[in-house]
């Protein structure tokens, strides 16, 4: 059986940091709101959505088009694509209302990464 651990932290970041964190958010919450069109759009026009292999191709278009996705974590950005995903699936399995955008105003700003070559490391009372 397998086992997910998770673990929540609070965390003081500098100002780059800070900065990098709010970058992140913002364009995952960017990527979110143009694929929710895109899909609604898709949706309107032949009553089938979209997958998310053929989101994940027209990523990486969009990041030639847009030059400031590529300064955050790609892997935030396929997080929120996956995101997005889920909850059209659930929509559909009628478990859940129609995915809405996602708003700079929410009080709850985040997004999820993965250990990936070493990107997160805890050392003694510091997160890397």
């Amino acid at each position: 059986m397998l086992v997910n651990k998770a673990y929540k932290f609070r965390i003081y970041p500098n100002k780059e940091q800070s900065t990098l964190i709010n970058k992140t958010i913002g364009c995952s919450r960017f990527v979110f709101n143009r694929f929710l069109t895109l899909w609604n759009d898709v949706y309107k026009a032949t009553g089938a959505g979209l997958t998310y292999n053929a989101c994940s191709k027209q990523l990486t278009a969009l990041k030639k088009e847009v030059p400031w996705l590529k300064e955050v974590d790609s892997v935030a950005l396929q997080s929120s694509l996956k995101n997005l995903e889920d909850a059209f699936k659930r929509f559909f399995k009628k478990q859940n209302d129609a995915p809405r955008f996602k708003s700079k105003r929410n009080k709850v700003q985040s997004y999820i990464t993965k250990h990936t070559n070493g990107n997160i490391a805890v050392e003694g009372n510091y997160i890397f």
